[in-house]
């Protein structure tokens, strides 16, 4: 059957295959060795292959941290402490200080707030400080070579190995975090690729020491994902009476028209259409559920989800940019401390709760996504409370069965 096939058809089968297709048994010098084949086959050149990846060697740490199951129980009023911290504040300022007339050039040249920029920088790597010490090539063949991630890791290791092809950056300097995340506002490879930027002409993206590229490569990430010049990211509002929960979510987009007409309001009592484009497309999210503090967020805040889709990294770069700025912070909602998030085992637990009461939220994995969310809304509607979604200890304990009682046999 294969033979009816062109030749250059079965190669790029096989070589895709290779790429998405685990290792199993294979030891990592004969995976290396095999992986050979479709590296050249995606454009690098077998010299450079054979140069860097002779001394690529496996990371036990790597495969440590790529084995554990992650463990996402920080609430975000926690995360928030440490990433909007007074030091990180106070750091933020002097640096910015110190670079200031480059930012204000590089928020002139890309239409993106210094502050913005500042507070990736800063979140990323305190400022430059902290930017991992890990081989890159080395750690992306050992998450590519077996594990959970090897599809990400063998297509960040192509990409890097296309860094140092095109010169960019030599492989002294190409080190990062576990994961290959890289410089001082953490690239990974193929991220490096579309997005960095020589700022200064002198033929290397260096994201690692030159300040000019840090800046605009970061900038230009952002101006590429629709950030918008001197517009806010978004700001803490007050939800009328009767609101439905059900419809607070990042993937429902409406006009701040339409919030407003709901009786929606901003926190400090004033209305939505205040120093706003009523037409803009807005959504409102709930963190920390019905009990916490409900935000509209804008164009700016799902900018910053294309740098980390994660809703607390993308509120803590904008309330940092905020501090940066000088901007009040302070919520007039204050975080439910007292209603924390769920562990690993509780988020299964839920699951099979929501799965055991015919809710259907999907696989018992432990992963809050959308299947789950919309399973616990429904069974939240059905029980009267607030729709909203939000998995936390006492939301568990009202799903959990009650303790039978012992039988009295007497």
């Amino acid at each position: 059957m294969l033979a009816a096939y062109p030749a250059r058809l079965l190669t790029g089968i096989f070589s895709m295959w290779a790429m998405f297709t685990p290792a199993g048994a294979e030891d990592f010098d004969a995976w290396k060795e095999s992986f050979r084949a479709t590296a050249i086959a995606q454009g690098i050149s077998a010299e450079l292959y054979d140069q860097e990846m002779a001394s690529v060697s496996k990371i036990p740490r790597v495969m440590e941290l790529n084995g554990a199951q992650p463990e996402f129980t920080k609430a975000v009023w926690q995360y928030l402490e440490i990433a909007v911290s007074e030091k990180r504040v106070s750091d933020g300022r002097n640096n910015m200080a110190l670079h200031e007339d480059l930012l204000a050039e590089i928020e002139t040249a890309y239409g993106v707030d210094a502050e913005v920029i500042a507070a990736i920088w800063g979140l990323e790597s305190s400022y430059g400080r902290i930017m991992g010490d890990y081989d890159t090539l080395s750690a992306l063949a050992t998450l590519g070579h077996e594990g959970r991630r090897i599809t990400f890791g063998r297509s960040q290791l192509i990409a890097a190995l296309k860094i140092l092809q095109n010169d960019y950056a030599d492989r002294a300097t190409l080190k990062g975090s576990w994961a290959g995340a890289m410089g001082q506002t953490q690239f990974i490879p193929t991220t490096y690729l579309a997005y960095a930027v020589d700022y200064d002409g002198d033929g290397h993206r260096d994201l690692w020491g030159n300040h000019g590229d840090v800046f605009a490569s970061t900038a230009n990430y952002l101006s590429r994902s629709g950030y918008i010049a001197n517009d806010p990211w978004g700001f803490e509002i007050t939800l009328p009476e009767g609101f439905d929960y059900a419809i607070a979510d990042r993937g429902n987009r409406q006009s701040l028209a339409f919030w407003q007409g709901l009786g929606v309001i901003r926190a400090n009592g004033t209305a939505l259409s205040d120093n706003a484009d009523l037409n803009a497309d807005a959504a409102i999210i709930l963190p920390a559920g019905a009990n916490g503090p409900a935000f509209i967020i804008l164009q700016n805040f799902r900018a910053i989800l294309r740098y980390n889709n994660s809703t607390s990294y993308a509120l803590g770069i904008s309330l940092l940019s905020d501090q940066l700025a000088g901007r009040d912070t302070s919520l007039v909602k204050p975080w439910p401390v007292q209603d924390r998030p769920l562990n690993l085992e509780e988020r299964k637990a839920l699951q099979q709760a929501l799965s055991d009461k015919g809710y259907n939220p999907g696989p018992v994995d432990g992963i809050i996504g959308a299947g789950t969310r919309k399973a616990l809304r429904q069974w939240q509607k059905d029980q009267g409370l607030p729709a909203d979604g939000y998995a936390s200890a006492l939301i568990l304990a009202r799903l959990m069965p009650e303790p039978s009682q012992p039988q009295n046999n007497e």
